[in-house]
């Protein structure tokens, strides 16, 4: 009964709305032809996303038991070419809150066939632009952006004194957008990238008996004869080859980015700030590790939550008011209460550096100040962004 004490307190202090509130929201999730991973670790489970939103409206439920809250879920996959089919599907439900994970050019599709009566929560994709000149007013952004992941790095190699730079990046266009974002960050917080090399993608199997064999010839030689480094930033979106880095460079050097040491939503180890709970919450769920996917649906169904018990309305226009506005925050257990940037939709929030088995250190790194919040030295600033729409 300690424990439940403060819980009870709490709900005793929201204020109460005048009538209760029902939420019917849908994940959509867009499911893309793909090569089998590098590693059979990194496998998709089929209830990928979903089984995070399945833990979020438990959540849901358990503050809306007390406020005579109702929430209900639909969760949906389909191909590109049967998304907006299922998206009309949802709408013509009533449904008025949608949770995409899908690629940045099918976000922006789906949240134009929506309009603007209905709020889109972005849980996947992590395009710069979208925040910024393809921004769309109806739609939140709770997974990062690239710009956001590629400045957690670049601060941290900043604070380790590790300034100059060696990008190996991917030849798919996702590789090379994410290798723009290295330079701006490279460019924001002082450090230089005194060479480049592109890894070309030329397709067939990345999992086979010889696999580790040629890689573990041809990646030191591929690697030799840069310019003097501290670090080398892998820029592989597409999966490809950053893996094979560590251990395999000419020259011994961290490696950062998509392999070594990389930016995260959140992974399956982190324990700090009560995320064990959470954890052992979702494994008993699902019977598996969680991932970013998961923990992204799962935060997005957890902002709606929240708007509905502090304004008493599932409402998509009062929700999203209430959520850009300075009176909105939320725990999502990364050691302080995220909030939305008022400028692009963004959600704030800590960037967890993982390295494989644990958190080796989270960004905003220590000695990086702003104005407002040292998270917005994530990502794009308010003068950065060419949103308009909001």
């Amino acid at each position: 009964m300690k424990l439940l004490a403060p819980l009870f307190a709490a709900m005793l202090a929201m204020p109460l709305p005048a009538a209760a509130a029902d939420l019917r929201a849908a994940v959509l999730r867009v499911d893309y032809p793909s090569q089998a991973p590098i590693s059979r670790f990194d496998e998709m489970p089929g209830d990928l996303g979903f089984a995070g939103a399945e833990l979020a409206m438990e959540d849901n439920a358990t503050t809306g038991a007390f406020l005579g809250h109702n929430y209900a879920l639909e969760t949906v996959s389909a191909p590109p070419s049967e998304a907006e089919a299922a998206l009309d599907r949802l709408l013509a439900e009533g449904i008025e809150s949608v949770v995409v994970l899908a690629d940045g050019a099918d976000l922006l599709r789906l949240a134009d066939r929506a309009g603007p009566g209905v709020l889109i929560l972005n849980a996947r994709a992590r395009g710069t632009g979208l925040r910024s000149q393809d921004c769309r007013a109806n739609v939140l952004h709770v997974t990062p952006s690239a710009a956001m992941l590629a400045d957690a790095v670049v601060q941290f190699a900043a604070w380790k004194k590790w300034t100059s730079l060696y990008m190996i990046r991917g030849s798919n266009p996702a590789d090379r957008e994410l290798a723009d974002a290295y330079r701006r960050a490279a460019a924001r917080f002082g450090a230089r990238i005194v060479e480049e090399r592109e890894f070309e993608d030329t397709g067939g199997a990345r999992r086979t008996d010889t696999g580790h064999v040629l890689v573990q010839r041809q990646l030191p030689v591929f690697t030799e004869g840069a310019k003097r480094h501290d670090a080398v930033i892998a820029a592989d979106a597409s999966d490809v080859f950053a893996p094979y880095l560590p251990f395999h460079l000419w020259d011994p050097r961290p490696v950062l980015g998509s392999a070594g040491l990389r930016p995260v939503t959140f992974h399956a180890a982190h324990e700090a700030w009560g995320a064990t709970q959470f954890q052992r919450r979702f494994e008993a769920l699902t019977g598996r590790y969680v991932r970013e996917e998961d923990y992204d649906t799962w935060l997005a169904l957890r902002v709606l939550g929240e708007a509905v018990t502090r304004t008493g309305s599932a409402d998509a226009g009062e929700m999203r008011g209430y959520i850009l506005s300075d009176a909105f925050e939320l725990a999502a257990f990364k050691g302080q209460k995220v909030t939305f940037r008022s400028w692009n939709g963004q959600l704030r929030q800590p960037i967890l550096l993982f390295d494989g088995r644990i958190t080796a250190s989270v960004s905003p790194q220590e000695g990086f100040l702003h104005q407002s919040s040292p998270l917005d030295t994530l990502g794009l600033d308010a003068p950065e962004s060419q949103c308009d729409a909001f």
